[in-house]
């Protein structure tokens, strides 16, 4: 479904990515580690066409996205969320997923609903669908910017569903969150996001990722250092060094 071929990126004289190569399969749940500042994020605003592949090519379904504005690459059916959470934080719950349902004519979530125009009454059933799916339908009403963390990641996660994308790419979706949260965000791509969906998801809570991921996809200074199923990755000497420090092999 996804395919990146030698895909690096720099910065001036710094090296983000280094020859990424990476095959995700159509309805595959893939977890993307390493330590910070080892690619990650890069590799998904490669992906999405925030910064595009200084080298390397980027294919959806055997097209090539490289290089195509980011739009356009909505268009193929990719959304993302981010890190650092993009909320409309002084509208409510509702309007911040209504906001995310307008999509311009011939996009992949105008064909879903419908040609032309979209009934109002429909884009209000989608919302409100989604915000059920996430747990928010009791905070429609409340603003953005008032929700606690974990309710606004999956706000978050509700605006990335709505454009109705086929390659999802979550960026540390259970980032600042209690292990109870974190249990039920892992609960939640599971049983609703993933299902008819691939996913790329970024995290630095293994528990999440072990959970979640058929295979894994470990950076390090923006290099690709090891790729396989969580237990034989997690196990690695090399990645048990760079990123899981070294007592975690011993403590498993």
């Amino acid at each position: 479904m996804l395919r990146l071929e030698g895909v690096s990126r720099t910065f001036g004289g710094v090296h983000a990515l280094t020859g990424v190569s990476l095959d995700v399969p159509e309805g595959g749940v893939v977890g993307l580690i390493g330590p910070n500042g080892s690619g990650k994020t890069t590799l998904f605003n490669a992906i999405t066409g925030i910064y595009p592949p200084s080298e390397g090519r980027v294919f959806i379904d055997r097209g090539d996205i490289t290089g195509l504005a980011p739009h356009d690459i909505v268009r193929r059916g990719v959304a993302r969320t981010f890190q650092n959470l993009r909320l409309f934080r002084r509208m409510t719950v509702f309007d911040n997923v209504m906001a995310a349902l307008h999509s311009p004519p011939g996009s992949l979530l105008s064909r879903a609903l419908g040609r032309g125009r979209t009934d109002a009454g429909r884009r209000r059933r989608s919302v409100e669908h989604l915000l059920e799916a996430t747990g928010l339908a009791g905070r429609r009403h409340d603003l953005a910017g008032a929700l606690t963390l974990a309710d606004q990641r999956r706000l978050e996660l509700a605006r990335a569903m709505a454009a109705a994308p086929r390659l999802l790419l979550l960026d540390e979706p259970a980032g600042g969150m209690t292990p109870v949260e974190t249990e039920d965000m892992a609960r939640l791509i599971r049983d609703v996001a993933a299902p008819g969906r691939t996913c790329i998801v970024i995290e630095h809570k293994m528990d999440l990722i072990a959970a979640l991921c058929g295979s894994i996809c470990v950076l390090n200074y923006g290099r690709k250092i090891a790729e396989g199923t969580p237990g034989d990755v997690l196990r690695q000497p090399d990645v048990v060094e760079a990123y899981l420090g070294r007592n975690y092999g011993n403590a498993a």
